[in-house]
């Protein structure tokens, strides 16, 4: 399951509402005019308006092609189930695509694990413990973490000193909470253990349904499978 991701990539705040419009487009319910009217009237230049429109091609609109099949069942998914939250969808495709918005979730899904909260500034300094000291690593980690508010992961307060947890958003539809499955798995690169599911940092903000072995067996890209002493785990089918 190796991926020649971008090892930072998502270098830019992405509003929940230009998610959203992409992932219509993609879908055929808007036109790429109204994307481009809604980046417009929120940036002031062509520059910044670019690299917003790089992050949203490789989230929704031009996906690398090793993830072509995977966002066009997301977009299948909102199809079917148009009123499931899109940062179920948009959390999914950015864990997939973009290893740094990952290890960002991750490691605030750990920090906020047993109060709900932690400081910024620890986020940050684990992050630059992985990607180096330098001015970019820590511009970057504020991109994500803005743009994981803007989702309605976290609240941030204190002048952003500090991170909360918002409360869990339901993924709601098996289909949705089976291909977040696979998102973490293309985000991890290795089989994880069913029980480990529910409580992977990395999509903190969702709450998994209870049935989760049930529904996972009924998707054909994902495979379970038993290890060592009655150790079930979830695998990508290849």
């Amino acid at each position: 399951m190796t991926q020649a991701a971008p090892q930072i990539g998502f270098d830019r705040f992405i509003h929940r509402d230009w998610v959203s419009e992409a992932l219509r487009v993609r879908a055929g319910l808007s036109e790429m005019q109204q994307l481009n009217e809604l980046l417009e009237s929120s940036h002031s230049g062509d520059a910044a308006k670019k690299k917003t429109r790089t992050v949203l091609n490789r989230l929704w609109l031009e996906p690398r092609p090793e993830l072509v099949d995977f966002a066009d069942r997301g977009v299948q998914i909102y199809r079917e189930a148009p009123n499931i939250s899109v940062a179920v969808l948009g959390w999914g495709m950015a864990i997939a695509t973009y290893p740094f918005f990952g290890r960002v979730a991750e490691i605030v899904g750990r920090l906020t694990a047993l109060q709900g909260d932690c400081a910024s500034a620890e986020v940050h300094r684990r992050m630059s413990e992985i990607f180096g000291e330098r001015e970019g690593t820590r511009r970057m980690t504020n991109m994500v973490l803005q743009s994981q508010a803007s989702w309605g992961a976290i609240e941030r307060i204190d002048n952003g000193k500090r991170l909360i947890r918002k409360p869990k958003i339901d993924a709601a539809d098996n289909l949705a909470t089976a291909w977040l499955v696979e998102a973490c798995l293309r985000y991890v690169g290795r089989p994880i253990s069913l029980p480990a599911i529910e409580s992977l940092p990395v999509i903190f903000p969702f709450r998994i349904d209870e049935w989760l072995a049930h529904t996972l067996a009924t998707v054909v890209s994902l495979e379970l499978r038993i290890e060592g002493h009655n150790n079930q785990i979830v695998d990508m089918r290849f």
